[in-house]
């Protein structure tokens, strides 16, 4: 999920990094299936981004785009494709919160400040829970 505040609002980007598009995902949802299918289908499935995300940011004024795939981190920002067009979506901060792959290759070569949080710092059990403690300390300090 990529967050960005512009003067029209905030706006979430959600999809996943690059992906062989073919493979089948199967996504969770405490502890039952929730949908199964290609990462194209998974990403534009809105009981995944609903269970994933909820109601709560698009209540308040998030304007939610489905379906992105994150290309690459420098810079200049996130490089992603959102549908068939290629974006940069320029960031003052990249934060890095992965699940049990840490995918800290993504900051090789960045300068602007980055942190990790979640798996990308430490693939361990719970991840979720401390990444959701790491990035609400983190909202407070920048």
């Amino acid at each position: 999920l990529a967050l960005a505040l512009s003067a029209n609002g905030w706006t979430a980007y959600a999809g996943a990094r690059e992906a062989d598009p073919d493979n089948s995902a199967v996504y969770l949802a405490q502890g039952k299936v929730l949908a199964e299918g290609t990462l194209a289908e998974i990403k534009a499935n809105e009981q995944v981004i609903e269970a994933y995300l909820g109601t709560g940011l698009k209540n308040k004024g998030v304007n939610m785009i489905p379906g992105c795939s994150y290309n690459k981190i420098d810079d200049q920002g996130i490089h992603m494709t959102v549908g068939d067009k290629t974006e940069i979506l320029e960031v003052d901060n990249v934060i890095i919160c992965a699940g049990q792959d840490p995918l800290r290759e993504l900051l090789d070569g960045l300068n602007k400040p980055h942190h990790l949080i979640g798996g990308a710092d430490v693939a361990a059990e719970l991840d979720a829970k401390r990444a959701i403690d790491q990035g609400t300390r983190l909202a407070c300090e920048i």
